[in-house]
């Protein structure tokens, strides 16, 4: 079996956004930013995991995607088959057919056994085990994202006021007048 970048996007997706939920909805841009990973791909990635209901999706200000299930309940066996990564090292992809209408290969059960140890591991492990991992190794987690406004944090500084004419005929009139 060899994992793709499918695979290992989503999971370092489901870590990320598992270490930042607390905060509230995490967006993909936010996760694409940090993770380095693009965001359209994200989107599709994010499309399947909510299908196979491991993410949950809020729209408008302030939206974004929360782990739909604990982050104890989801394996990274959930994660890599949401986003249709098969895991499999059978020539056949477990058809029996590795031979083609004379049967199986010779190595075949070889395969099947790895295939199913894998499944065991990949079952075995939690996107909590995963993030827990990430904190033990001292990744810091931001509180709360600061809010970036389009109006300015400085303050605005008041035009001075000056009487002079600002036009031809203003200025004529000011000298008519005196």
């Amino acid at each position: 079996m060899r994992l793709t970048t499918k695979g290992r996007f989503a999971v370092t997706a489901m870590i990320d956004l598992a270490l930042r939920q607390n905060n509230g909805p995490v967006t993909l841009a936010a996760i694409s930013q940090r993770q380095r990973i693009p965001l359209s791909y994200l989107e599709q990635l994010f499309g399947k995991l909510r299908r196979h209901e491991l993410v949950e999706s809020t729209r408008g200000p302030g939206g974004g995607y929360t782990l739909a299930r604990k982050a104890t309940e989801i394996t990274v066996a959930d994660i890599i088959v949401s986003v249709d990564e098969p895991i499999d090292s059978t020539q056949c992809g477990g058809k029996e057919n590795c031979l083609g209408e004379s049967g199986r290969c010779m190595t075949h059960d070889l395969w099947s056994a790895l295939n199913q140890r894998m499944v065991e591991f990949l079952d075995a492990v939690t996107l909590q085990k995963l993030v827990d991992d990430q904190v033990a190794k001292g990744v810091q987690v931001e509180e709360k994202p600061a809010v970036r406004r389009a109006i300015s944090t400085t303050p605005v500084v008041k035009p001075i006021r000056v009487n002079a004419p600002n036009s031809v005929f203003a200025l004529g009139n000011a000298f008519a007048k005196s």
